[in-house]
């Protein structure tokens, strides 16, 4: 819904923000309205033709990315409607094509995502200032025929150079604007060849601008020229240009008053448009639409360029080239750990350092968060590129300072040749990648050069990740159910919640061959939002059944607790089922220190409904006390890999009994999982766990058979039953 603020006064000038992004509408909006201005805002194209039409606004800041249309085609509604109004593109398209064509179409300005505070301000303030400036020029413009001295006044107060030459190219009259723009008093140009103006590399082509002959629609118009500034000039430009860029337009005056047919040629009149500032930004436009901002070194679209010429030039030399792909690893954890301020410096680190390992003529490019990419043109043999790989992989042995630490990096290079891996950018690129993915599954930090058995497997996670694309709208998905047995009472308490993928060529896969691969792609989320759906359906049809209350555990990764909106989803979830206190969550202690002021803010509004919150793996991750006071937690699970080392050595013993009496004294309740042997159990039954959960006592199940098991009909485990007996 638009929304309209400050008065209605038509000294305000009004602005309409149009934008699809709502997080980026309303920023913006407040930052206009924060100036005084009046603001009115729209979600897509149709919504801003009708305030345009129903109302004047002076300045459009205007997305090029619409639902229902593109910003260029609303560009063009503007112009067909002749609706009266400044434009300011503001986009996150890096294309130099979006800016030039938004230009192109009357754009004033084009402003790209994200934009710094200042020079949107300053960007706003500078199109109202020209806006005036041209309502004041056509206010201007009416009364010429009035009377000379308005026109006098235009003349001398318009904001580009408004010249006359004679017949012989000599200046007969100069604006004041001249001195402003070029540092030239008037009287220093008056009776001056226009030639005396024009920067040197220019003179050839101004022959033909300043010495038009031509009227009416044949005469010159948008000429671009250089003219040269006065050395020392004053004023308010500053002249350490050695030059300005102007639009020049100009045309022959001819006196009718003689006898000849088409008059007398007595000289030019000309305007020259100081178009300096634009052209800077066009070159910004450029520089950014080529280059990484962050590390100033080219970026994908620069590197096809390159790759491109480089390719051409070896097929035609019959020389060899190579392409190199790098990504750094594990920098997911700089930005988690250290942030992203951190992880940006040590991006222009690497960057600084990946360029001291090449030669002149090589093109290193960023082309994604920690990728990058290298052209090394005319290498004699594939010897040569594993040289550079060397060199890189040595430079990183030495640390990255960052602020006031030092940290340590590596890389995984995958290398291509040209023509020996492929004769095509995509080609080449691809096996490079492809030999990169391969570095990094044989323990990263090394290269690899890449070979066709490589496609094998990077051919199967592609077809893996397809199939699991599909795998929910075609019901493979299963959630089986592992009990967890009370300890004192040999009875079920709860079930942990497992999902399993029944693949139809490859069988049930356990979590570990799809889950990382789910939550590198996203797939997690509505995998994740399945899960508890059919877990909350599941615990609902056991209740209506009649059968023994048992809680569910459910695993959630970082992704689906990041959500902005997750905590809000599980309530409502819960409290449509009716599941009093039976559903919980098990996170693992990576995911809470990952950003524990979020999280611990949405588990406290899960426990307040009754969700209980357990520490899945505890002991493996950071197992400090501090989180465990602030959390609501009321579960923590001892990680089977200490409970395997039970009795094998004194240490696994240790941590077992360290962690079960940090646990008692929490007064948290306790599940050990992983059992699987007698003397594992016997020592957690003497220590006091709570809960146990194991193959020694029952796999996870499916629904069926956990069901079953409720009802006493299935599997049980009277071994637990009679030790529980016992100790009554």
């Amino acid at each position: 819904m638009a929304l309209l603020h400050k008065g209605t006064d038509d000294n305000n000038p009004r602005i309409l923000v149009v934008d699809d992004e709502p997080r980026l509408l309303d920023s913006l909006r407040d930052l206009v309205a924060m100036r005084g201005y009046q603001v009115r805002t729209a979600a897509n194209g149709r919504t801003a033709i009708a305030a345009l039409e129903g109302g004047q606004f002076d300045i459009v800041l205007l997305d090029l990315a619409l639902p229902d249309m593109t910003g260029h085609q609303l560009m063009d509604a503007i112009a067909q409607r002749n609706i009266d109004t400044t434009i300011v593109v503001v986009s996150g398209d890096a294309s130099i094509n979006a800016a030039i064509n938004a230009l192109r179409k009357g754009a004033y300005d084009f402003v790209r995502k994200p934009y710094q505070l200042a020079e949107m301000l300053k960007t706003i303030e500078n199109a109202l200032n020209k806006r005036r400036l041209e309502k004041e020029n056509e206010r201007i413009n009416k009364k010429l025929h009035q009377s000379e001295r308005w026109y006098r006044y235009l003349v001398d107060n318009s904001p580009d150079i408004i010249y006359t030459l004679d017949h012989e190219g000599r200046f007969t009259f100069v604006n004041d604007r001249v001195e402003t723009v070029l540092g030239f008093k008037r009287r220093e140009l008056i009776g001056k060849p226009y030639s005396a103006l024009v920067y040197e590399e220019d003179v050839n082509a101004a022959v033909y601008v300043f010495n038009e002959r031509r009227t009416g629609e044949r005469s010159t118009r948008n000429a671009e020229l250089r003219l040269k500034c006065k050395d020392g000039g004053k004023g308010p430009r500053s002249f350490e240009n050695r030059f300005v860029t102007v639009e020049l337009n100009s045309m022959g005056i001819y006196d009718h008053s003689s006898l000849e047919r088409f008059g007398r040629f007595i000289g030019t009149y000309g305007v020259a448009k100081d178009i300096t500032d634009r052209k800077k930004a066009e070159e910004t436009i450029s520089y950014q639409a080529y280059h990484d901002l962050l590390t100033g070194l080219p970026n994908r679209a620069l590197f096809q360029d390159r790759l491109g010429l480089a390719i051409a030039q070896a097929r035609r030399n019959g020389q060899m080239l190579a392409v190199m792909f790098l990504d750094l690893d594990r920098f997911k954890v700089v930005n988690d750990t250290l942030g992203h301020v951190a992880g940006d410096e040590l991006l222009q680190g690497v960057s600084t350092r990946l360029r001291g390992c090449l030669r002149e003529g090589d093109t290193l490019a960023r082309v994604g968060g920690d990728e990058f990419i290298l052209l090394l043109p005319q290498v004699g043999c594939g010897e040569d590129a594993v040289k550079t790989a060397r060199k890189i992989l040595a430079a990183f042995t030495e640390p990255f300072p960052l602020d006031s630490r030092e940290l340590f990096a590596s890389v995984s290079i995958g290398i291509s040749l040209f023509p020996d891996h492929g004769e095509t950018m995509d080609t080449l690129t691809k096996h490079a990648d492809i030999a990169m993915y391969h570095a990094k599954s044989l323990g990263r930090n090394n290269y690899q050069i890449y070979s066709q058995t490589m496609n094998v497997s990077h051919s199967d996670r592609l077809s893996l990740e397809n199939d699991m694309r599909k795998a929910l709208e075609r019901e493979q998905f299963e959630v089986f159910y592992q009990p967890q047995f009370d300890v004192g009472s040999g009875r079920i308490g709860g079930m942990e919640a497992l999902i399993r993928w029944r693949h139809p060529t490859r069988g049930l896969l356990p979590p570990s061959d799809f889950i990382p691969l789910a939550e590198e792609t996203g797939m997690i989320i509505p995998m994740g939002e399945w899960v508890l759906r059919t877990v909350c359906g599941q615990l609902k049809a056991w209740r209506s059944a009649g059968l023994p209350p048992v809680t569910a555990a459910v695993n959630l990764s970082a992704p689906e607790i990041e959500q902005q909106h997750f905590a809000e989803k599980l309530i409502r979830m819960v409290q449509g089922c009716g599941l009093d206190n039976l559903l919980k969550i098990e996170i693992t202690e990576s995911v809470i220190m990952k950003d524990m002021e979020n999280t611990i803010s949405k588990l406290n509004k899960l426990s307040l409904v009754g969700v209980e919150i357990c520490i899945d793996d505890f002991g493996t991750g950071y197992s400090s006390l501090s989180y465990l006071r602030k959390l609501p937690i009321h579960t923590i699970k001892i990680d089977q890999s200490f409970v395997r080392d039970i009795l094998k050595d004194a240490g696994g013993t240790s941590i077992v009994t360290a962690i079960v009496a940090m646990a008692k004294g929490l007064k948290l309740h306790l599940v050990a999982e992983g059992v699987e042997t007698e003397s594992q159990y016997e020592f957690l039954r003497s220590l006091g766990c709570d809960e146990i959960q194991g193959f020694l006592f029952s796999g996870p199940l499916s629904a069926g058979d956990a069901t079953e098991l409720l009802a006493g009909k299935g599997h049980a485990a009277p071994r637990l039953g009679r030790a529980a007996a016992q100790t009554t």
